[in-house]
């Protein structure tokens, strides 16, 4: 295992340490609930000032990453969705994208919250992406995390992580390391402060309310977690491994499926008949159109096709297209076998049909139909290849197999 998928994995279970659960709770009806703070918060106790000022110099840190997705659209486009669905102190919430090809999501005490990359590429619409921010934004919203911090006071000793806290946050004085090992070292901060149940009730039970209140499909966000929960499933029985990988959710959510029982029926009861809601599909294929490919790229060379396959498949019921069918193309070329061969050329002859075709379905498509002894069909394909990408770093030995 490589250095950099050791730091990966660090930075996931720091994540995903955040969110630690305890027993189950009864559910929580979303109108029970309502914001903490509004707009232009700022603490006023002592503990509370002194952790502010540290996850500023973390902020600092995290802007600074090399991992961040400087699209300025797209950037824009998450802000803009925080100030719909983040409550009353939306306008003082601060998000950035990570180039991490997982379903995660942090939010720091300040208000500022850092989501990966692949959860973009999970999300079907906009309403689903905007239950995950609420959700995230709830935990701001109702003051969870310094609630955390001071029930993990009361319970142990905390001067090391303050230690750790104070380590990090005075990196961003320095010289910036700038590499996943340093932001898994940011992730790990999240483990001071674990949720415990009834906070992820919360959570949950506000953001539904914040999506319904700015117009989105209630459901939307059982619909997410009823994904991700599936995606865990295949990629276990394609490893033939437990579902629990040892930093997914699922080890810090217990009872998943009662947990997204629990989203159903509050999502029902928020759900006015007869009211058409926002799911917002077009608007989001577009803001996250200029890095869809990388997602997608990103996602399949994590070598966990059961997981991979499960995403392109879950997008599929939205409709098929050339880019869908290129993916699981390539994931069933990842994987040996000749009947996971056979599928791949199957699935790339398929993509070619559809205008939004990559230029790579076309290489693929023509070196497939090389091998299958189909050779005019072949270089033709190249050759639209070519056209399409005509600067591509292979394209000089492409040309010598149409020629040869």
């Amino acid at each position: 295992m490589s250095s950099l998928d050791l730091s990966r994995r660090a930075l996931l279970a720091g994540g995903a340490a955040a969110l630690v659960a305890g027993p189950a709770s009864a559910r929580i009806a979303p109108a029970s609930l309502k914001p903490l703070i509004g707009p232009g918060y700022k603490p006023t106790d002592t503990d509370e000032k002194s952790l502010w000022q540290q996850m500023e110099r973390v902020e600092e840190e995290v802007a600074g990453s090399n991992l961040l997705i400087r699209d300025p659209a797209l950037n824009r486009y998450l802000q803009g969705l925080i100030g719909k669905v983040g409550g009353p102190a939306a306008k003082d919430m601060r998000i950035y994208l990570a180039r991490v090809p997982e379903f995660n999501a942090m939010m720091f005490p300040t208000g500022f919250t850092v989501f990966f990359s692949g959860l973009l590429l999970r999300m079907r619409d906009e309403a689903q992406l905007a239950g995950v921010i609420a959700h995230e934004s709830s935990h701001f919203l109702l003051r969870h995390q310094i609630r955390s911090w001071r029930d993990m006071k009361r319970k142990s000793n905390i001067f090391a992580g303050l230690a750790m806290v104070a380590g990090v946050a005075g990196g961003a004085a320095g010289t910036y390391t700038g590499d996943l090992v340093r932001l898994a070292e940011l992730g790990t901060i999240l483990t001071l402060f674990k949720y415990s149940r009834q906070l992820e009730a919360e959570s949950d039970a506000l953001g539904v309310k914040l999506i319904a209140d700015a117009g989105y499909a209630p459901m939307s966000m059982s619909e997410t977690w009823d994904q991700l929960i599936t995606e865990l499933e295949w990629s276990a029985k394609e490893r033939r491994k437990r579902i629990d990988r040892g930093y997914s959710l699922f080890s810090t959510h217990p009872a998943p499926r009662e947990r997204l029982k629990d989203l159903a029926i509050s999502a029902q009861e928020l759900t006015v008949p007869g009211r058409s809601y926002d799911r917002g599909r077009e608007r989001y294929l577009q803001a996250i159109a200029p890095v869809r490919a990388s997602l997608f790229d990103d996602q399949v060379k994590l070598n966990d096709p059961g997981a991979s396959q499960y995403i392109v498949e879950t997008l599929a019921r939205d409709g098929w297209n050339g880019v869908l069918l290129f993916n699981r193309a390539e994931i069933f070329r990842l994987r040996e076998g000749i009947q996971n061969q056979h599928a791949a050329a199957l699935n790339y002859a398929q993509a070619v049909k559809y205008p939004d075709a990559p230029a790579d379905a076309w290489r693929w498509h023509g070196v497939m139909l090389m091998k299958q002894g189909k050779m005019a069909e072949g270089r033709t394909a190249l050759q639209r290849y070519l056209a399409m990408a005509p600067s591509a770093p292979d394209a000089p030995f492409v040309r010598q197999m149409i020629v040869g």
